[in-house]
């Protein structure tokens, strides 16, 4: 029973210190690659460790040899000793009963997530149609018809990133140019995927507060993500006005737009830019999670 209950209370403590140590750190805004990396090694790792949990419960634990004839002996008398009792075969049933629907749980989350988001997608290209202007120059970005100052991109198979007419004549080249670079970078970096992975979880069990904050958490910091990818080619200052100009508007579902809840916080940081996270911090963030996981 060692084995279950250290991995449960590792799952435990990681679920409770995990996000109240994230929360008040501000190394995840100086390098948002590194905090969703920090935020979906903390997931995951809670996952895993209750799949384990409750996959020790329902295997017995036998110890290693060489001699494989003599572990698959010791595998089936350690298995038909731990079911010969009823509260054996109860725990047995309940670890697997358990790991299997951890599995199932997250795997159809994840999957109805991206099967739904695919179709609300193609949904919206559909009706965008009626309301298409045309390109916005070299850029490729569908110009629709809409008095809402509003940018926002469409991933997958058939990606597109979309402006309003009121967005055009509201931002001028520069900053039209950095809001379409953040937008490229989420098509680009597929945050789509890194957004359906925090949703899953998030909706898989949505009474786990880490779960939820890692899914507002994840959402921010992709955000930040793009802006740090479009200011290497569009200045800063261009991009915090646009934000300005679009904090308004909010991206239709499965879209990922400039603006939103997280502008404001977004303007600042492109305004006044922290100092990068250094190598060694880096190396210990990476470090962290890959012993998380």
């Amino acid at each position: 029973m060692t084995a279950p209950i250290t991995l449960a209370a590792f799952a435990v403590v990681v679920a409770t210190l995990g996000p109240w140590l994230l929360r008040r750190s501000t190394w995840p805004n100086r390098s948002p690659r590194l905090g969703i990396l920090a935020w979906h090694a903390l997931s995951l790792s809670i996952v895993v460790s209750v799949v384990l949990a409750g996959v020790a419960l329902a295997v017995p634990q036998v110890p290693l040899s060489a001699d494989l004839a003599a572990l698959l002996s010791a595998c089936a008398a350690a298995v038909q000793a731990q079911y010969a009792t009823p509260g054996g075969a109860a725990l047995s049933v309940t670890g697997g009963v358990l790991a299997v629907t951890v599995v199932a749980r997250v795997a159809y989350c994840l999957v109805a997530g991206l099967v739904t988001s695919r179709w609300q997608r193609r949904r919206q290209l559909q009706a965008l149609t009626s309301a298409l202007r045309g390109h916005q120059g070299s850029c490729d970005a569908l110009v629709v018809d809409h008095s809402t100052v509003a940018a926002y991109c469409l991933p997958g198979h058939r990606k597109a990133i979309v402006v309003t007419t009121a967005a055009v004549a509201a931002l001028d080249d520069d900053q039209l140019a950095a809001v379409l670079a953040h937008e490229r970078a989420h098509l680009s970096g597929r945050h789509d995927l890194l957004l359906a992975v925090s949703d899953a979880l998030h909706g898989a069990f949505p009474r786990v507060r880490a779960f939820r904050d890692a899914h507002l958490a994840t959402a921010g910091l992709v955000e930040m993500l793009a802006d740090d990818v479009a200011a290497r080619r569009n200045d800063r200052l261009a991009i915090a006005t646009a934000l300005v100009r679009l904090a308004e508007a909010s991206a239709p579902a499965a879209a990922l737009g400039a603006g939103g809840s997280t502008s404001l916080a977004r303007v600042r940081r492109l305004i006044a830019p922290a100092r990068p996270l250094g190598s060694a911090g880096a190396a210990l963030t990476v470090l962290v999670a890959a012993a998380l996981l």
